[in-house]
């Protein structure tokens, strides 16, 4: 029985060992050019490229992910704990890859159009970004450019691992990394059968000192489209709320019973915030408030993560989906 066993063992590891070979083959063996359309243009990559360059939010961790340290990336601008531009699954990737810092490129005014060409990249990745036709024909002058696909910052975790592993002549191991997610994503959902169709609403930012209107974000916005992989629906208010092509709508407070079909709210804001919502006159009747069904987000990983991301998923993941349990559960 001990010897079947050790075969069985050393079967499945050379297994194992074929499948990540023919994965790195497969990579290897995209045919060229790559023809990515996008909604500012088709983008041509004539060979596989060796120096990648990210701009905006998240793309690099779609090499990262798939094993490959970009020459450069926009610096994280929120949620950086200790000032170094790299959130904390970034910093833990790269120390995992054995790889030095990048160089991170500063985006508090805008694309830094000349460190990225100083950076020599063969491609730039940008499927998750808000770039300008005015941005892409710049870049493009630098390297080929991988755009959203259809509106600026409207793509989901899915599309921008599609997008750009696709630049990255790497659609097949894209694909692999979105069923793993997807799957990690099953079995933390599953641990929480609470959040099965419940309606969760996201608001954008309140002011404790302005508490008269209500900004959330729309079913256009990639932290709401999470809210659907985790079990959750968007109630009908905030769809009727919104017009087409919105990523955020604002309602009077004076309207705020119109959310009365709201199970939870999540927001990022501390705890004066959350005490002056309790005791606003009108926001105090929505159920979710009245309830406490609420879930207050910080500049903290997990607040940084509920805009999900191909490395802060598996990060922030039973973190988060705890925070919405607990909410839930008070909303009953």
């Amino acid at each position: 029985m001990l010897r079947v066993f050790n075969y069985s063992i050393l079967f499945l590891a050379l297994f194992i060992t074929i499948g990540l070979f023919r994965g790195a083959e497969a990579g290897e063996n995209t045919a060229y050019p790559v023809v990515i359309k996008h909604a500012l243009g088709t983008t041509t990559i004539p060979k596989k490229p060796v120096r990648v360059a990210t701009v905006a939010w998240a793309n690099h961790e779609v090499p990262l992910a798939l094993g490959i340290v970009p020459v450069g990336f926009a610096a994280a601008n929120f949620g950086d704990d200790n000032g170094d531009g790299l959130l904390p699954w970034v910093d833990a990737k790269l120390k995992e890859l054995g790889a030095d810092k990048p160089v991170l490129f500063d985006e508090g005014d805008g694309i830094d159009f000349e460190a990225v060409a100083a950076t020599q990249p063969d491609v730039i990745l940008a499927a998750y970004s808000g770039l300008s036709q005015s941005d892409y024909d710049t870049l493009s002058q630098i390297a080929p450019v991988v755009a959203y696909p259809e509106s600026a910052w409207a793509t989901d975790w899915r599309d921008m691992i599609r997008l750009n592993s696709a630049g990255l002549g790497m659609a097949a191991e894209g694909d692999a990394l979105i069923e793993k997610i997807e799957a990690e994503i099953a079995a933390t959902v599953a641990e929480h059968p609470e959040l099965k169709d419940k309606t969760a609403m996201f608001v954008t930012h309140l002011d404790a000192t302005n508490l008269s209107v209500v900004n959330f974000y729309t079913e256009n916005d990639t932290r709401v489209k999470f809210f659907a992989d985790l079990g959750l629906k968007s109630p009908r208010s905030v769809r009727e709320a919104t017009k087409p092509g919105q990523f955020a709508a604002s309602v009077s407070a004076e309207r705020v019973d119109a959310f009365d079909d709201v199970d939870i709210v999540v927001s990022y804001g501390s705890q004066p915030l959350l005490d002056a919502v309790r005791a606003h006159l009108l926001l105090s009747r929505m159920p979710a408030v009245h309830k406490d069904a609420l879930v207050m987000l910080g500049r903290d990983p997990v607040g940084t993560a509920a805009n999900p991301t191909p490395l802060s998923i598996p990060w922030v993941l039973k973190d988060y989906v705890a925070l919405l349990g607990a909410a839930v559960n008070k909303s009953q």
